[in-house]
């Protein structure tokens, strides 16, 4: 069974840096794009960071831009995000996303999540 295992998550205060790290397995990891997504109480859940599969190219939401920073180990299976300055509208669960693009097919998993909490 696919798995995509997400920890790092905690209570950080304002201006803080906290590293999450997704861990994958079951699934040949080099040929997804990775993302991460987050949800925060009462909203949709948002796309904050995406990196290709090859680790090239990333893309990141504008809220985020300058202070998350995505990156990814295909050797280790896993994919990063370092938040620093964080600010509490960052609070939020935050879910890793893998999603290929094959024959017009799409295969996506995803994560349990990790709770972020931006708080002093």
């Amino acid at each position: 069974q696919v798995q995509l295992v997400e920890s790092g998550g905690g209570l950080v205060q304002p201006g803080g840096s906290l590293r999450l790290s997704c861990a994958a397995s079951r699934f040949t990891f080099r040929d997804y794009a990775m993302s991460w997504y987050r949800q925060a109480p009462g909203k949709e859940r948002e796309l904050v960071a995406v990196i290709t599969s090859a680790g090239d190219s990333t893309t990141y939401e504008d809220s985020v831009k300058g202070r998350f920073t995505i990156s990814r180990d295909n050797a280790k299976s896993t994919v990063y995000l370092q938040m620093n300055s964080l600010k509490p509208e960052d609070t939020a669960i935050y879910y890793c996303n893998a999603q290929r693009r094959l024959w017009g097919l799409t295969s996506q998993y995803w994560g349990q999540g990790t709770q972020v909490t931006v708080s002093s």
